[in-house]
């Protein structure tokens, strides 16, 4: 019989002064709680208890070992509950991925708010806009733009995300507004990452690869190649509204924009998800749920 089972036996039993109570206490039948008590004062080579029909006594012995086994259930009581809070507070490093763009105007401020909430947490934000190997690199999670491609990874959507095509009144002037996209391919565009631009077409989404010459690997440098007239530019919601609503920037092709874009937290497959990572997700996802996110 398991050790600790006999002592926790004699535990209740002893508080409790009767063999059916601690049975009930402890959910099994009175002759199992015998047989432990049995199996304990054997092991012992000592009798710990005295029974007589009406009640169950101490002997001296038995009060000795009683209070030295009080002191190790209290101890394990404790530890339960210290690694039970440990393994539901958000821990150890944190490891994330997102897009430089995004990452410095949005996902960085946010988790900065969810560091400080969890001091025994680090966290470590990486921004790039390559799509990282979360298992071989090491990380944790990724924040992810637009339409995932097929993955082992589990998705969870953080919040809607559109794509204009954009350039100056002055551009569009000198050549021209593109009626499709595959008028896109007579101007100059402005590539980010990037080298094909997604379009939606009969309800069908198609991709168009498209030219120019000019290029950065990043949203903000391609909004102000695009604010300084040199070409068509694709960018995200979050970028280029404020611009479309001054005139700074005309927006194009509008009924040809893919709408099921989005932000997506994506994470490896688990079976037990850590604290750190669940309510990271959790955080995020009350996060984008304020509508006025994108003005922090």
């Amino acid at each position: 019989m398991h050790r600790w089972e006999s002592i926790e036996a004699f535990i209740e039993v002893a508080r409790l002064g009767s063999l059916s109570a601690a049975a009930t206490q402890l959910r099994v039948s009175n002759s199992h709680i015998s047989r432990l008590l049995s199996h304990l004062e054997h092991r012992l080579n000592t009798q710990l208890l005295v029974r007589t029909t009406r009640r169950v006594t101490l002997t001296e012995s038995g009060q000795w070992f009683y209070e030295q086994c009080q002191h190790l259930a209290d101890g394990f009581s404790h530890a339960e509950q210290q690694i039970t809070s440990f393994s539901n507070e958000p821990h150890g490093l944190l490891r994330v991925s997102c897009g430089s763009t995004f990452g410095e105007r949005y996902l960085g401020p946010m988790l900065t708010r969810f560091a400080q909430q969890h001091p025994r947490l680090s966290l470590d934000l990486s921004l790039t806009n390559r799509s990282v190997d979360l298992v071989n690199e090491g990380y944790d999670l990724a924040i992810r733009l637009g339409t995932l491609k097929d993955s082992n990874l589990v998705a969870r959507r953080l919040a809607d995300r559109n794509e204009y095509f954009v350039a100056t009144p002055g551009y569009f002037a000198v050549h021209g507004e593109p009626q499709t996209p595959q008028d896109l391919q007579r101007h100059n565009c402005l590539k980010g990452s990037a080298s094909h631009w997604w379009f939606c077409e009969n309800g069908q989404r198609k991709e168009l690869r498209v030219e120019g010459n000019w290029r950065g690997n990043s949203g903000v440098l391609v909004l102000y190649a695009a604010l300084q007239g040199l070409g068509v530019a694709c960018l995200p919601d979050y970028i280029v509204e404020p611009h479309i609503e001054s005139g700074s920037l005309v927006s194009v092709l509008d009924h040809y924009r893919c709408h099921d874009a989005a932000v997506w937290a994506v994470y490896p497959k688990s079976r037990h998800l850590s604290p750190k990572v669940r309510q990271c997700i959790d955080f995020l996802v009350e996060a984008f749920e304020n509508p006025d996110w994108r003005k922090y």
